[in-house]
């Protein structure tokens, strides 16, 4: 995915502006990030937008900014398939 003008990539933008809303202890589904990346459409064309979360959100896991979890625990970026959530990695982590 291209990044816009202001060097923000708005996968990235989407996963962070949930997980903070969330809060530290509470995770978020990816197809919630995808919903607000397509503009929470109606219909299932947000699904388009399911491939440059997931792959946004590895990029932010191995930055250190969020966790991915796999059954309710982390897994590397590398390791993430299937169902996963998102939450915002522990301070001093």
């Amino acid at each position: 995915m291209t990044q816009n003008p202001t060097g923000k990539d708005p996968a990235e933008q989407a996963i962070l502006a949930l997980v903070i809303a969330r809060g530290p202890d509470k995770s978020i589904c990816p197809t919630e990030a995808a919903r607000a990346l397509a503009g929470n459409p109606p219909d299932e064309k947000w699904r388009g937008s399911l491939s440059p979360i997931r792959l946004a959100a590895q990029r932010l896991a191995k930055a250190g900014k969020i966790q991915i979890l796999r059954k309710g625990k982390p897994v590397a970026p590398e390791d993430a398939r299937g169902v996963i959530r998102l939450r915002l990695a522990p301070v001093g982590d």
